[in-house]
C-alpha cells in the first residue's frame, strides 16, 4: 500500500450547480480553550485573573488541502491555539469585547481570514448572583 495520499481531482470532489463547479470555502473551529487571563473592570479582578473559555471560528476560504489531503496546504490548529492564547494574554482589558476583538484581529491577520467569530465565557464571574457564566461573541468580516 502507498504511504503517499492519492491527490483527488476537483471534478472529484464538488458537485456543479448550473454547470459551474460549486466553489467550496473551510471554516476553521475551535471550542473549549481555556486560558488563564488578567481581565476585568476593576483592578482586583485584573490582578488576580481568571480563567476564560474561547470558542472561535475562522473561515479561510478555499484551502488547496481539499485537493491534496497535505498537512502543509491547511491551518495549523495547534498555531491558531496559541495565536489566540497571546492575543488574550499580550495586555489586559476592562471587557471581553475588547479581548474577542484582539483575538478576531490577529486571526484574520495571521491566517488572512474572511470572516471570524470569537466568543469569551467567564465562568462564575464576580457578580452577587449566581451565575454559571457571562459571554461575549464579537464577530468581524472583512469588507466585499
Amino acid at each position: 500500500m502507498d504511504d503517499e495520499a492519492d491527490e483527488v481531482e476537483p471534478d472529484e470532489l464538488e458537485p456543479e450547480e448550473d454547470g459551474e463547479p460549486i466553489e467550496p470555502y473551510v471554516v476553521v473551529e475551535i471550542s473549549g480553550l481555556s486560558v488563564y487571563t488578567h481581565h476585568g473592570v476593576d483592578e482586583a479582578e485584573r490582578k488576580v485573573g481568571q480563567r476564560l473559555v474561547f470558542d472561535v471560528s475562522f473561515e479561510v476560504g478555499s484551502s488547496d488541502a481539499i485537493l491534496t489531503d497535505n498537512v502543509e496546504d491547511t491551518v495549523d490548529y495547534a498555531d491558531a491555539a496559541q495565536q489566540i492564547l497571546l492575543a488574550a494574554q499580550e495586555r489586559s482589558y476592562r471587557t471581553l469585547e475588547r479581548v474577542c476583538s484582539m483575538v478576531a484581529d490577529r486571526l484574520m491577520d495571521r491566517y488572512e481570514a474572511e470572516s471570524v467569530s470569537v466568543r469569551a465565557s467567564k465562568p462564575e464571574p464576580p457578580m452577587p448572583l449566581s451565575v454559571e457564566e457571562v459571554s461575549v461573541e464579537v464577530r468581524k468580516e472583512r469588507p466585499d
